[in-house]
């Protein structure tokens, strides 16, 4: 398909111009070539990138997951999926997302660029996934309340004040590990926590019910086993556990740093739950910092021994911010006035 231009007026023998048309679909072929090359991705990654609403949210837990942990090992753990399938997911979501977010490395995982821009935004659509989803099923169902509480505390005094008072409540206590808290407060699996400060506590209301010694736990024949207390200089030198990806202002209350002089704390064995921190105390390898009522229960080859010239452990009730059910506000009543101490009764 074309034209011609019509022969020149006063050049006889001089033809007109003509002109050719490209078919349609070489030139489309062509178009898409160029579009492709000025496409900054890999091979492997369709550059159609999905509209947000058909982003799979599992996919982009997982992504989080993996991002906050830095290494798909610790994070397939903490999933309760095996490595190879999670490793497949993030694959999924970054073909959905047209870009690689995440590098492997033998020192461990790191965000790409476009996975440092991401980050934010998932963990963003995550909380507002779970607050559509508590405020829809609070509204559904005003008359149920989650309590949470960490390792070591009791809540039931308040927990049953709060039963005897809404018998028609659907009041439920849920255990929350030590190091979730936060976690399960801004994704809604429980509406008021009783924890351990310190805590990062932005976006939370704060009440403080009481405060704890800390104490230091030894074995039995540790060398500083039936002393009266002891003193930071007493134990300078000796090893405490480490938890990987501890909150790092949480870890120096817990290992009392920085000690006399800057200096941080010896570091002992690398543990993944507080079972094997106590077989570590036990064996000798480590001692430990603890709360006072969180050695209750401790085994008996244990001992534990006040610490002179720290500061106590404080427990508190955790709230949202904005939360306003009347049943949070009961119970942070009837907290303040039962759960006072460890030896609480109810």
């Amino acid at each position: 398909m074309g034209w011609c231009t019509p022969r020149k007026s006063g050049g006889p023998g001089l033809p007109g111009r003509c002109f050719h048309r490209a078919p349609a679909r070489r030139r489309a072929s062509k178009s898409r070539s160029s579009s492709r090359h000025s496409i900054e991705a890999s091979p492997q990654y369709d550059a159609a990138v999905p509209d947000s609403a058909d982003l799979d949210l599992r996919l982009v837990r997982y992504f989080v997951a993996v991002a906050e942990h830095r290494h798909f090992g610790r994070a397939a753990a903490a999933l309760r999926v095996a490595q190879p399938s999670l490793s497949r997911q993030i694959r999924r979501l970054e073909q959905q997302m047209g870009a690689r977010l995440l590098d492997r490395d033998p020192r461990g995982t790191r965000l790409t660029e476009a996975g440092e821009v991401f980050l934010p935004r998932a963990e963003a659509l995550l909380r507002s996934a779970a607050e559509a989803t508590a405020h829809t099923r609070a509204a559904a169902q005003p008359g149920r309340v989650t309590i949470g509480y960490t390792p070591g505390l009791i809540v039931t005094p308040a927990v049953r004040q709060l039963r005897r008072r809404h018998p028609d409540a659907d009041v439920r206590a849920v255990h929350v590990a030590w190091n979730e808290p936060r976690e399960a407060l801004s994704g809604h699996r429980v509406d008021a926590l009783v924890t351990r400060l310190p805590l990062a506590t932005d976006g939370m209301h704060v009440t403080v019910l009481y405060a704890e010694p800390r104490v230091l736990v030894v074995s039995l024949d540790h060398r500083l086993a039936g002393r009266e207390s002891v003193t930071l200089d007493d134990i300078a030198d000796e090893p405490l556990p480490r938890f990987p990806d501890s909150d790092p202002v949480r870890s120096a209350f817990w290992r009392l740093e920085p000690r006399p002089g800057g200096r941080p704390a010896p570091d002992g064995p690398v543990i993944e739950a507080l079972e094997d921190k106590f077989e570590i105390i036990a064996s000798g390898q480590a001692v430990a910092i603890a709360a006072g009522s969180h050695t209750g229960g401790l085994r008996r080859d244990l001992t534990t021994i006040p610490i002179e010239g720290v500061e106590p452990s404080r427990v508190v009730l955790v709230t949202r911010a904005d939360e306003r059910s009347r049943l949070v506000a009961a119970f942070r009543e009837y907290a303040q006035t039962l759960l006072t101490g460890p030896a609480v009764r109810g």
